[in-house]
């Protein structure tokens, strides 16, 4: 039994004990009388107690209990125990809630919480970036009213908890979106929005590649077919043989180059490559692509060789003679039979920059921004007359990248074309 109880009937007992006693000393109404106050005054002092209570209940749930005496004070002191062990209970549950709110807004996918009716329960931030939801305003109301593209709200509504809906941004054309429905408790359901613009892009890059790869070495394939099917027809001493011959091999080295690129631009994208730094003679290196240039060109271009500097790059110098000679024998590609080229090596402030500079065709504003990207040609009728594979300017960039340097590009249609690369400081070396 409680103790609330116990000291009440020991109360009762008390009076009924006094009240006894006078009647012994005195008379029955004088014992009545007795009993009479006494239950009176413990009526009194439990009405009083319990009014207490009655205006704790409606007062603000942060008012403490009141404190209570004799035999209320244990009530009361149990009350306020519970009453805490409660609020710790809450305040555990809500720094629980706290913490996962925490980490759903640390989430990179965009999360919305909805009900039954698919109406928002709660949403992160990165939902307010992906689908435009204003967290003032947007709680308690139907995503279908919030959300303005068809394919969505049809999404939604079909409750498809199977393969993603992928969609197009409405706020940002550049977002590609992929959407998943998950359901759990009873009717609820998590909206899931995730950002797989880089995916789509590497796939996109996946398809062109092999695309493109595949256009380039039909060419030469159905020509080095062609030949053969000719010379299984012609007679060993036929004069048309070696002429045959040399186009084979031709569009045989152009392959090969082509084979050669590709596995160059796959070891630099390698993370299994990591950069192999060396004090690289950069002065002693140029020389041997201008050596290399001037064989290129057979004496149809002035090129010039300028060193004014004894800096050594620190680095790969396999991967800097790779990406010195692409800009090189462009330069010789790209220039016309009596143009000029100049190779040079210098210093500029804290910097030391390659520069190969020409008198050629130039390049046009427009095609300057992506003219690193692998196959990409200004004009790919004269890249094939030239003997160029489309990923020699992919191979300068990455190599530039590797070796924290800067590709500086300036060119004018028709005047020539200048490709400087700038090393940093932490790469120069007296």
């Amino acid at each position: 039994m409680s103790s609330l109880w116990n000291r009440s009937v020991v109360a009762l007992a008390i009076i009924l004990a006094i009240s006894l006693l006078g009647g012994l000393l005195f008379d029955v109404p004088a014992a009545l009388g007795i009993l009479a106050i006494g239950a009176l005054l413990l009526i009194f002092y439990h009405t009083y107690h319990l009014a207490q209570f009655e205006r704790w209940t409606q007062s603000d749930v942060e008012t403490p209990v009141p404190l209570g005496s004799w035999v209320w004070e244990q009530a009361f002191a149990n009350l306020y125990r519970r009453m805490r062990q409660r609020k710790e209970a809450e305040n555990n549950l809500a720094t629980t809630l706290a913490r996962m709110r925490e980490a759903a807004e640390a989430m990179p996918d965009g999360m919305v919480i909805l009900t039954g009716d698919d109406h928002i329960e709660w949403f992160n931030w990165r939902a307010t970036s992906y689908l435009g939801l204003d967290p003032e305003h947007d709680i308690g109301r139907p995503l279908a009213n919030l959300v303005r593209q068809p394919e969505i709200i049809e999404f939604i509504a079909h409750r498809n908890s199977g393969e993603p809906l992928i969609v197009k941004s409405a706020r940002d054309p550049r977002l590609t979106l992929a959407l998943q429905i998950i359901p759990y408790g009873t009717e609820q359901k998590l909206l899931v929005t995730r950002d797989i613009s880089k995916m789509e892009e590497v796939e996109t890059m996946r398809r062109d590649f092999i695309a493109n790869v595949s256009h380039e070495l039909r060419t030469p394939l159905t020509v080095l077919c062609g030949f053969l099917e000719t010379l299984e027809n012609l007679p060993p001493d036929d004069p048309e043989t070696p002429r045959f011959l040399k186009l084979m091999k031709t569009q045989a080295d152009s392959m090969q180059r082509l084979v050669n690129d590709l596995l160059t631009l796959s070891q630099l994208e390698s993370p299994q490559n990591p950069l192999k730094e060396e004090p690289v003679n950069a002065a002693a290196l140029i020389r041997g692509v201008y050596e290399d240039a001037l064989g290129l060109s057979a004496g149809s271009h002035q090129i010039d060789l300028q060193i004014d500097s004894a800096t050594k790059i620190l680095g790969s110098e396999a991967e800097l003679a790779s990406a010195f000679g692409n800009l090189a024998s462009n330069a010789v590609r790209y220039t016309p039979p009596g143009g000029k080229i100049t190779l040079g090596w210098y210093n500029t402030g804290d910097q030391a920059v390659f520069e190969v500079r020409d008198t050629g065709i130039g390049i046009a504003p427009e095609h300057i921004p992506r003219i690193t990207e692998r196959f990409y040609r200004v004009d790919r009728g004269r890249s094939r007359e030239t003997g160029g594979t489309g990923l020699g300017l992919a191979i300068v960039k990455h190599v530039v990248l590797r070796h924290h340097a800067e590709l500086i590009i300036d060119s004018t249609p028709g005047k020539g074309s200048s490709f400087a690369i700038r090393f940093p400081l932490v790469r120069c070396m007296p």
